[in-house]
């Protein structure tokens, strides 16, 4: 099924040629997915983080289109388009990626993931070897047996996820309200350091503006239920993992500290780390992703 994407009042002026498929994971809940590069180019899912979207992946489009990469980006279920499944698991990730391959038609994949995108991405290519080419992790979140630096507002998310969710589901329901009335810095500051104009160009500004809006258009379940899980254990089988894994991470990151990635990069024998000088959780992602693309190193 194809269909029109995000209510004309969440659209962003900047947004790039797609569309947006529907299939069903678990049981029969929906579950979106948008499509960007090149239609029958090297197929490659890419995992929003949290909160997020498939819009985030709008950015990549011109580059994907470049280097003949099909972007898959799907909603994580209660984000965007997908339905909630608010008792899913890490290891349901899975289920999601599998079910977006499915419907797309696709045989085997790359895996990008972002932030909290990456559970998800070690889950699907621990439990799909034979589908996973690669996992490429950008400023990926980390296992709780390797975070020892998680910063103070995801621990306080975390902790109202887990005693209050419907307190964090109002006041994620009023950021969303502040952001569509603020101007796109309002949402950028969330994952940069400093002025969050700076390095941050006006239609990347916008994008990502349009993708928190899109990520709590419809529920809150999505970052309600993977806040109150930051803390929990991932439920991978890391040694099942034969793809080879790539972390791109900033040196700068405040939102998920290098020194974390650093220990889990040392605990997976096949992975290696792209270590960004002067780069954020943002810059990191605007960085690292065309590179990634392209197999090729992130431009200083």
């Amino acid at each position: 099924m194809t269909e029109q994407t995000t209510p004309a009042a969440d659209r962003s002026s900047t947004r790039a040629d797609s569309r947006t498929e529907t299939t069903a994971v678990n049981g029969g809940r929906r579950l979106a997915y948008a499509e960007y590069g090149s239609e029958a180019g090297s197929p490659v899912v890419f995992l929003h983080g949290t909160p997020g979207s498939r819009r985030l992946a709008e950015l990549f489009d011109a580059p994907a289109k470049e280097s003949d990469h099909r972007i898959l980006a799907p909603d994580r279920p209660g984000y965007g388009l997908s339905d909630p499944w608010p008792d899913r698991s890490r290891a349901d990730g899975a289920r999601v990626v599998r079910a977006v391959l499915d419907h797309a038609g696709v045989e085997s994949a790359r895996l990008i993931a972002f932030s909290g995108g990456a559970p998800d991405a070690f889950a699907a290519a621990a439990a799909l070897p034979d589908r996973i080419e690669r996992v490429d992790a950008v400023a990926g979140a980390t296992p709780p047996e390797h975070t020892r630096e998680r910063p103070g507002v995801q621990r306080l998310l975390t902790r109202i996820g887990s005693t209050a969710p419907s307190v964090l589901a109002g006041l994620l329901r009023a950021q969303r309200w502040l952001a569509g009335r603020r101007d796109p810095s309002f949402v950028v500051a969330q994952y940069t350091n400093g002025d969050p104009t700076a390095a941050v160009s006006d239609r990347a500004a916008e994008v990502v503006r349009a993708d928190f809006l899109e990520a709590l258009s419809r529920h809150r379940s999505g970052a309600v239920t993977e806040f109150r899980r930051t803390a929990a254990d991932w439920d991978v089988a890391f040694g099942a993992i034969d793809a080879p894994v790539r972390f791109w991470h900033g040196e700068d990151d405040t939102n998920v500290p290098i020194a974390d990635v650093r220990r889990f990069e040392a605990a997976l024998p096949a992975a290696r780390l792209t270590a960004l000088d002067d780069a954020d959780h943002l810059q990191t992602l605007l960085r690292s992703v065309p590179a990634a693309l392209n197999d090729a190193e992130p431009p200083a």
